[in-house]
């Protein structure tokens, strides 16, 4: 869901402390405020989980034609431009020091650049419709990984029940009781490990990357920057120039990268400051059922029974762990859980 886990990373540590001066994204309209449509975040909200759950099937679809590494750097740099143009336009200033840059660039490693491939791979050997069911464990990582690493975590009854009923349910979609072995189970891992870098890039942002004083739209556009780089880097050390460049495979990059990773960050924005964080985290929830659906409405892909059931028990899970952090918590949520990725993070996002 690791997602994406980009926007929804650096939105966590845009707003975990009081910035420096004023974000351009956060800055009140001048003059008295005028009413908002009733409908304004719900369709944000909408649009966000269709980018977020399809995002999967266009993994799918490039992966015909491009290796992993290609497709995640595709992805990246068309999700680093409009994020870009964006800073410019707002007057923004990326971040300044060696210590942030190194702290971003190891937050990208793990949250974009790790995961992304993975995903990819694991894509061409599951059905983009499981690709997304696993991506659904994202937040449950998150969690985990935030209550061993991070002091200020405490666990509670409700998040360990909900850490339990969320992995029961990545064991019924493994089908655990038909063995662990094959192209599909491998895939699975694949899938499942790239959730584990969420989880291990959440609690590594909020200790080195919050509180930095930037906005939102400024870290993860650094984060994308970064991340751009060591993903070009491997391209150009492990794969060849691709021979000829489908429109199929051009327009499925495109699409995961400047819609959904550039434009899913301007939506999220907006649904976090017209509905709030806890209502936008719930896109975590929405993601793999959209993937679903369109892996096998639009691709015709079979899904065993435990699958979906198993995306059913992975998600009630997630929202049990992470019913405490949300009503309980003093701090800002703007990336608690998902598409991911991290913690609102998704998604694949």
């Amino acid at each position: 869901m690791s997602l994406h886990p980009a926007q929804n990373s650096a939105a966590a540590a845009g707003s975990a402390s009081p910035p420096r001066r004023p974000a351009p994204a956060l800055r009140a309209p001048a003059g008295p405020a005028s009413p908002r449509p009733a409908l304004g975040w719900r369709l944000k909200f909408l649009l966000l989980a269709v980018l977020w759950g399809t995002s999967f099937m266009w993994i799918g679809i490039a992966g015909e034609y491009l290796p992993p590494i290609q497709i995640t750097l595709g992805r990246m740099l068309t999700g680093l431009i409009p994020l870009a143009g964006f800073v410019l336009l707002r007057g923004g200033r990326l971040p300044r020091g060696a210590r942030m840059w190194f702290h971003l660039s190891v937050t990208a490693f793990i949250i974009n650049v790790v995961p992304f491939t993975l995903f990819g791979y694991a894509g061409q050997l599951i059905p983009s419709a499981v690709n997304g069911i696993c991506n659904a464990a994202t937040p449950l990582f998150v969690l985990l990984f935030s209550l061993l690493l991070l002091p200020d975590e405490r666990p509670t009854r409700t998040r360990l029940a909900g850490l339990v009923i969320g992995f029961v349910g990545v064991l019924v979609v493994f089908g655990v009781w038909t063995g662990l072995e094959g192209a599909g189970a491998a895939g699975m891992l694949l899938a499942v490990g790239a959730t584990v870098g969420y989880g291990i890039g959440t609690p590594y942002l909020r200790r080195f990357v919050a509180g930095s004083g930037h906005s939102s739209l400024e870290l993860v556009t650094a984060q994308l920057l970064t991340g751009s780089v060591q993903i070009s880097v491997a391209a150009l050390l492990f794969t060849d120039v691709p021979q000829a460049l489908p429109a199929q495979a051009l327009a499925a990059v495109a699409i995961l990268g400047a819609l959904g990773t550039g434009l899913a960050f301007v939506l999220q924005y907006g649904v976090i400051r017209e509905a709030g964080a806890t209502v936008a985290s719930t896109v975590t929830y929405v993601a793999p059922v959209v993937a679903i659906g369109a892996g096998v409405v639009l691709l015709g892909e079979d899904l065993a029974w435990n699958e979906p059931i198993g995306a059913l028990i992975i998600i009630t899970g997630a929202a049990l762990a992470q019913y405490q952090r949300r009503t309980a918590a003093a701090r800002p949520q703007a990336a608690e859980p998902a598409h991911g990725a991290p913690p609102a993070a998704a998604p694949e996002r």
